[in-house]
Protein backbone atom coordinates (compact mmCIF):
# COMPACT_ATOMS: atom_id res chain seq x y z
CA UNK A 1 0.00 0.00 0.00
CA UNK A 2 0.78 3.43 -0.81
CA UNK A 3 2.31 5.52 2.22
CA UNK A 4 2.79 9.02 2.96
CA UNK A 5 4.42 10.41 0.01
CA UNK A 6 5.67 13.63 -0.94
CA UNK A 7 8.30 16.22 -0.88
CA UNK A 8 8.04 15.79 2.52
CA UNK A 9 5.63 13.36 4.46
CA UNK A 10 3.17 15.10 7.06
CA UNK A 11 4.79 13.09 9.89
CA UNK A 12 8.33 14.66 9.65
CA UNK A 13 6.97 18.47 8.66
CA UNK A 14 4.98 17.82 11.82
CA UNK A 15 8.02 16.87 13.44
CA UNK A 16 9.86 19.93 12.13
CA UNK A 17 7.54 23.08 12.18
CA UNK A 18 4.54 21.86 14.38
CA UNK A 19 1.16 20.36 13.77
CA UNK A 20 -0.10 23.92 13.11
CA UNK A 21 1.32 24.40 9.99
CA UNK A 22 -0.23 21.26 8.16
CA UNK A 23 -2.66 21.15 6.20
CA UNK A 24 -6.55 19.43 7.18
CA UNK A 25 -5.41 16.61 4.49
CA UNK A 26 -1.92 16.30 5.54
CA UNK A 27 -3.24 16.30 9.72
CA UNK A 28 -5.91 13.72 8.26
CA UNK A 29 -3.33 11.28 6.84
CA UNK A 30 -1.20 10.92 9.64
CA UNK A 31 -4.18 9.26 11.66
CA UNK A 32 -4.89 7.05 8.37
CA UNK A 33 -1.29 5.98 7.94
CA UNK A 34 -1.73 4.17 4.59
CA UNK A 35 -3.45 4.39 1.52
CA UNK A 36 -4.52 1.85 -1.15
CA UNK A 37 -2.40 0.56 -4.27
CA UNK A 38 -3.81 3.81 -6.21
CA UNK A 39 -3.79 6.51 -3.96
CA UNK A 40 -1.47 7.65 -1.70
CA UNK A 41 -2.96 8.09 1.98
CA UNK A 42 -3.06 11.95 1.15
CA UNK A 43 -4.98 11.54 -1.47
CA UNK A 44 -7.24 9.41 0.34
CA UNK A 45 -7.41 12.30 3.34
CA UNK A 46 -8.39 15.11 0.46
CA UNK A 47 -10.95 12.68 -0.94
CA UNK A 48 -12.47 12.44 2.19
CA UNK A 49 -12.24 16.36 3.42
CA UNK A 50 -13.71 16.44 -0.40
CA UNK A 51 -16.28 14.48 0.29
CA UNK A 52 -17.67 15.59 3.65
CA UNK A 53 -16.87 19.53 2.74
CA UNK A 54 -15.49 19.61 6.85
CA UNK A 55 -13.95 17.93 9.75
CA UNK A 56 -16.50 18.81 11.83
CA UNK A 57 -18.79 16.77 9.02
CA UNK A 58 -16.36 14.26 8.93
CA UNK A 59 -16.42 13.10 12.06
CA UNK A 60 -20.11 13.47 12.53
CA UNK A 61 -20.88 11.34 9.53
CA UNK A 62 -21.93 7.34 10.63
CA UNK A 63 -19.49 4.90 10.52
CA UNK A 64 -21.03 3.27 6.98
CA UNK A 65 -20.51 7.06 5.14
CA UNK A 66 -17.05 7.31 6.51
CA UNK A 67 -16.12 3.73 5.54
CA UNK A 68 -17.67 3.95 1.88
CA UNK A 69 -14.25 5.58 1.41
CA UNK A 70 -11.80 3.58 -0.55
CA UNK A 71 -8.92 3.15 1.64
CA UNK A 72 -11.24 3.24 5.08
CA UNK A 73 -12.08 0.78 7.05
CA UNK A 74 -13.23 0.10 10.38
CA UNK A 75 -9.81 -0.11 11.91
CA UNK A 76 -9.31 3.74 10.12
CA UNK A 77 -12.94 4.50 11.53
CA UNK A 78 -12.04 3.47 14.56
CA UNK A 79 -8.74 5.75 14.76
CA UNK A 80 -11.21 8.69 13.93
CA UNK A 81 -13.55 8.29 16.62
CA UNK A 82 -10.74 7.83 19.04
CA UNK A 83 -8.93 10.95 17.68
CA UNK A 84 -12.18 13.24 18.12
CA UNK A 85 -12.76 11.65 21.71
CA UNK A 86 -9.51 12.59 23.01
CA UNK A 87 -10.16 16.05 21.74
CA UNK A 88 -13.09 16.49 23.30
CA UNK A 89 -11.76 14.98 26.49
CA UNK A 90 -8.99 17.52 26.66
CA UNK A 91 -11.14 20.49 26.11
CA UNK A 92 -13.41 19.13 28.67
CA UNK A 93 -10.88 18.52 31.23
CA UNK A 94 -10.22 22.35 32.28
CA UNK A 95 -14.08 22.78 32.77
CA UNK A 96 -13.87 20.10 34.65
CA UNK A 97 -11.50 20.80 37.15
CA UNK A 98 -13.45 23.50 38.19
CA UNK A 99 -11.64 26.44 36.63
CA UNK A 100 -13.26 29.31 36.30
CA UNK A 101 -14.36 30.18 32.30
CA UNK A 102 -12.90 33.11 31.05
CA UNK A 103 -11.56 32.69 27.72
CA UNK A 104 -13.88 33.06 24.69
CA UNK A 105 -11.50 30.88 22.60
CA UNK A 106 -11.50 28.06 24.93
CA UNK A 107 -15.49 28.14 25.87
CA UNK A 108 -15.76 28.64 21.67
CA UNK A 109 -14.09 25.49 20.72
CA UNK A 110 -15.85 23.55 23.84
CA UNK A 111 -18.93 24.43 22.06
CA UNK A 112 -17.62 24.12 18.71
CA UNK A 113 -16.91 20.50 19.77
CA UNK A 114 -20.37 20.01 21.58
CA UNK A 115 -22.70 21.75 18.95
CA UNK A 116 -21.10 22.23 16.29
CA UNK A 117 -21.96 18.48 14.35
CA UNK A 118 -25.60 19.34 14.78
CA UNK A 119 -27.98 19.07 11.36
CA UNK A 120 -30.83 21.25 13.13
CA UNK A 121 -30.42 24.34 15.47
CA UNK A 122 -29.40 23.19 19.10
CA UNK A 123 -29.48 25.59 21.89
CA UNK A 124 -27.72 25.38 25.46
CA UNK A 125 -26.64 26.74 28.33
CA UNK A 126 -23.46 26.58 30.70
CA UNK A 127 -24.55 27.61 33.93
CA UNK A 128 -22.03 29.05 36.15
CA UNK A 129 -21.17 29.50 39.72
CA UNK A 130 -20.12 32.99 41.06
CA UNK A 131 -15.99 32.41 40.51
CA UNK A 132 -17.48 31.60 36.83
CA UNK A 133 -17.19 27.92 37.42
CA UNK A 134 -19.11 25.05 35.34
CA UNK A 135 -21.83 23.82 37.30
CA UNK A 136 -23.46 22.16 34.54
CA UNK A 137 -23.64 22.20 30.43
CA UNK A 138 -27.71 21.73 28.93
CA UNK A 139 -28.87 21.19 25.78
CA UNK A 140 -32.21 23.00 26.13
CA UNK A 141 -33.74 23.40 23.17
CA UNK A 142 -33.95 21.46 19.68
CA UNK A 143 -35.48 23.07 16.11
CA UNK A 144 -35.46 22.30 13.22
CA UNK A 145 -32.64 23.69 10.80
CA UNK A 146 -34.90 26.69 10.53
CA UNK A 147 -34.34 27.62 14.40
CA UNK A 148 -35.04 26.62 17.75
CA UNK A 149 -38.04 27.72 20.01
CA UNK A 150 -36.41 29.08 23.55
CA UNK A 151 -38.46 29.58 26.30
CA UNK A 152 -37.28 32.35 29.15
CA UNK A 153 -39.27 30.40 31.64
CA UNK A 154 -37.45 27.11 31.38
CA UNK A 155 -33.86 28.71 30.96
CA UNK A 156 -34.58 30.73 34.67
CA UNK A 157 -36.07 27.65 36.37
CA UNK A 158 -32.62 25.58 35.15
CA UNK A 159 -30.61 28.44 36.48
CA UNK A 160 -32.27 28.47 39.80
CA UNK A 161 -32.37 24.80 39.97
CA UNK A 162 -28.82 24.69 39.15
CA UNK A 163 -28.03 27.47 41.71
CA UNK A 164 -26.13 29.49 38.81
CA UNK A 165 -24.66 33.31 39.61
CA UNK A 166 -24.09 33.33 36.08
CA UNK A 167 -24.93 31.83 32.51
CA UNK A 168 -23.48 31.67 28.83
CA UNK A 169 -26.10 30.67 25.84
CA UNK A 170 -25.43 29.20 22.80
CA UNK A 171 -26.53 27.75 19.60
CA UNK A 172 -24.80 26.38 16.49
CA UNK A 173 -25.91 27.71 12.68
CA UNK A 174 -26.65 24.59 10.50
CA UNK A 175 -26.51 27.03 7.92
CA UNK A 176 -22.41 27.17 8.88
CA UNK A 177 -22.69 31.14 9.47
CA UNK A 178 -22.19 32.48 12.53
CA UNK A 179 -23.75 35.74 12.44
CA UNK A 180 -26.49 36.92 14.75
CA UNK A 181 -29.59 37.37 13.15
CA UNK A 182 -32.46 39.81 14.58
CA UNK A 183 -34.13 36.42 16.01
CA UNK A 184 -30.67 35.63 17.80
CA UNK A 185 -30.53 39.50 19.25
CA UNK A 186 -34.33 39.27 20.57
CA UNK A 187 -34.00 35.88 22.39
CA UNK A 188 -30.96 37.06 23.85
CA UNK A 189 -32.35 40.24 25.31
CA UNK A 190 -35.16 38.55 26.33
CA UNK A 191 -32.91 35.81 28.28
CA UNK A 192 -30.89 38.83 30.13
CA UNK A 193 -34.02 40.97 31.19
CA UNK A 194 -36.08 37.82 32.87
CA UNK A 195 -32.62 36.06 34.72
CA UNK A 196 -32.05 39.63 35.77
CA UNK A 197 -35.19 39.81 37.87
CA UNK A 198 -33.55 36.46 39.68
CA UNK A 199 -29.73 38.45 39.95
CA UNK A 200 -28.49 35.94 37.28
CA UNK A 201 -25.99 37.26 34.96
CA UNK A 202 -25.63 36.89 31.24
CA UNK A 203 -21.59 36.98 29.81
CA UNK A 204 -22.10 35.82 27.07
CA UNK A 205 -23.77 34.12 23.99
CA UNK A 206 -21.99 32.63 21.20
CA UNK A 207 -22.98 31.28 17.46
CA UNK A 208 -21.57 28.14 16.21
CA UNK A 209 -20.68 28.25 13.09
CA UNK A 210 -18.96 25.60 10.50
CA UNK A 211 -15.39 27.30 11.28
CA UNK A 212 -16.08 29.99 13.39
CA UNK A 213 -17.87 30.93 16.75
CA UNK A 214 -19.33 34.25 17.06
CA UNK A 215 -19.63 35.80 20.56
CA UNK A 216 -21.87 38.63 21.66
CA UNK A 217 -19.99 39.82 24.33
CA UNK A 218 -16.68 40.56 22.61
CA UNK A 219 -18.80 41.82 19.57
CA UNK A 220 -20.41 44.21 21.86
CA UNK A 221 -24.17 42.53 21.63
CA UNK A 222 -24.66 42.39 25.24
Amino acid sequence: MSDQSGPERPREKLLRIGAQALTDAELLSIFLRTGTPRRSVLQVAQAMLTRFGSFHSLLAARQEEITAVSGVGPAKYAELRAALELAERCLRSGFDRGEAITDPLITGRFLRNRLGRYEREVFACLFLDNQHRLIEYEEMFFGTIDGASVHPREVVKRALENNAAAVIFAHNHPSGVAEPSQADQRITDRLRSALALVDIRVLDHMIIGESDVLSFAERGLL
